[in-house]
């Protein structure tokens, strides 16, 4: 046979090309992707405390986080019993209704072995047997629409202040212990 004239030979098409505008295409789509996650990027900054103040989720100890959270739940606990009783509800009554920290218990000795007083009328203290554990705690109880008023102090041997004013507390070596919610925290965006 001989080969016919009229037979074309067809030769296949590179996938050069083809393989190049793909990798354009995805190059593109790379860039595209990383300008929207740049430019729609949340500034990290934590704004800084003054030196009188802890943030209670990033300067506490477990044990003077777990001491903070039970004083906040404590706090609701005095506050109704103050107005049955027109006045602060003595610690002993908080330790044998159970309530944490006033309660003695196995909790509490690991976690510093606080000795609670009520301090005037508006204020408990508890001074901590362990210092390397937790420090001492106040607890100023103020109006009820407000912010637990919570103080702690590191220091080994503290006495009970007899002024408990802001300015008297700082001098005297306590920080005032507050919860700030950030984005950190709740991670919710504001759009």
């Amino acid at each position: 046979m001989t080969p016919n004239p009229h037979t074309q030979l067809v030769r296949p098409a590179g996938a050069g090309h083809e393989t190049l505008y793909v990798l354009l295409f995805c190059a593109v789509i790379a860039a595209l992707a990383g300008s929207v996650v740049f430019w729609h990027r949340e500034s990290t900054e934590v704004a800084s405390l003054p030196s009188h103040q802890l943030d209670a989720r990033r300067d506490l100890s477990a044990a003077e986080q777990d001491i903070y959270a039970d004083l906040r739940v404590a706090l609701d606990e005095i506050r109704l019993q103050e107005q049955e009783q027109a006045g602060l509800p003595e610690v002993d009554a908080l330790a044998q209704e159970g309530f944490a920290p006033f309660a003695r218990d196995a909790s509490a000795v690991t976690r510093g072995g606080h000795r609670w007083q009520l301090l005037g009328p508006r204020a408990y203290l508890g001074l901590s047997t362990q210092a390397a554990t937790a420090g001492s705690f106040l607890l100023r109880v103020n109006d009820t629409d407000q912010q637990p008023d919570i103080w702690l102090n590191r220091a080994d041997r503290i006495t009970a202040p007899v002024d408990l004013s802001d300015t008297a507390l700082v001098d005297a070596g306590w920080r005032q212990v507050i919860t700030r919610f950030d984005a950190g925290v709740t991670r919710q965006h504001q759009h």
